[in-house]
């Protein structure tokens, strides 16, 4: 961006854009309509184009407008976070970590994936869960330490992202007490007959889980997919139906949630990621995670 753009003018627009009208920034603001207008005008003079155009009675953004207004939405939200990335900067108190959940990585791992980190007794752990390749674009914009998942970045020479293999865990097959034994009698063609659960396609293991049917020759009476796994774990263990899990969480889900064992899953496999922009890990956290190699037991 320009060195000459003034800030100040750019601001005074945002609240204009959000605000839908100079009025009602002026009234935000505390100031007069025509400031307003003459800083937003500043502005457009100072980028060459028009950023609002009449619309009725009020104001409507222009193609150029709607181009600057999300450019400001960023810088604005940044600067809503520099107090506190300031204040966590010189605190004593806290060791932050902001991770990065895939929405494919099972979330009954999560925990123990982060279990090393856990041990820091001033830890300040923020998680956000979200789409893959939203979240590599943070980790790319230094949002996130480290993003965790169930694949590896894609090459993309644009992303200087590297991933680092946390491990892995096989499948089994769990069932509630009323399909238990109809799941386990003649398994695996029983998965026809009892109502199946799957995890969605935005996990990477779906795909083999389904090949696994196919090598098996089973059409699986699927009657539910689920993106997070805690949740198909609860509406499993409600009775609905079987489905496929870690085997590195079978006390969890027998313990948490009232959950049988039953088969594995041969040959099918769960695998962890942890994603960030350097070779050599910088965040001492993060790197702890790695040492330990981070697979959930």
């Amino acid at each position: 961006m320009s060195q000459d753009l003034n800030y100040k003018h750019l601001y005074y627009f945002w609240v204009t854009a959000k605000e839908g009208g100079m009025s009602h920034a002026a009234e935000r603001l505390g100031m007069a309509v025509q400031t307003i207008s003459a800083q937003v005008r500043l502005l457009e003079q100072s980028l060459g184009h028009a950023l609002f155009k009449p619309a009725g009675r009020g104001l409507a953004l222009t193609e150029a407008g709607q181009a600057a207004l999300q450019v400001a939405e960023q810088i604005f939200q940044l600067g809503e976070q520099l107090p506190s990335a300031v204040r966590d900067a010189t605190s004593q108190s806290s060791v932050r970590l902001v991770v990065g959940i895939s929405d494919g990585l099972a979330k009954l791992a999560v925990r123990e994936l982060l279990a090393p980190a856990l041990e820091e007794p001033r830890l300040r752990l923020v998680c956000h869960e979200d789409d893959f390749d939203d979240l590599l674009a943070d980790l790319a914009l230094h949002r996130l330490d480290v993003v965790l998942s169930d694949r590896p970045a894609p090459a993309n020479p644009n992303l200087k992202l590297y991933s680092h293999a946390m491990g892995s865990s096989p499948l089994g097959w769990y069932a509630p007490e009323a399909w238990f034994d109809r799941a386990r009698d003649n398994f695996p063609h029983s998965l026809a007959e009892v109502p199946v659960l799957l995890p969605s396609s935005h996990a990477s293991v779906r795909l083999r889980i389904d090949q696994w049917f196919e090598q098996q020759g089973v059409v699986p009476r699927v009657v539910g997919e689920f993106e997070d796994s805690a949740l198909l774990a609860t509406f499993g263990s409600s009775g609905m139906g079987v489905f496929p899990a870690s085997e590195r969480m079978r006390d969890k889900l027998s313990q948490g949630y009232g959950l049988r064992w039953f088969a594995s899953c041969e040959g099918v496999q769960e695998h962890y990621y942890a994603i960030g922009t350097a070779r050599k890990v910088q965040h001492p956290l993060v790197q702890k995670l790695l040492d330990a190699g981070g697979a959930p037991k």
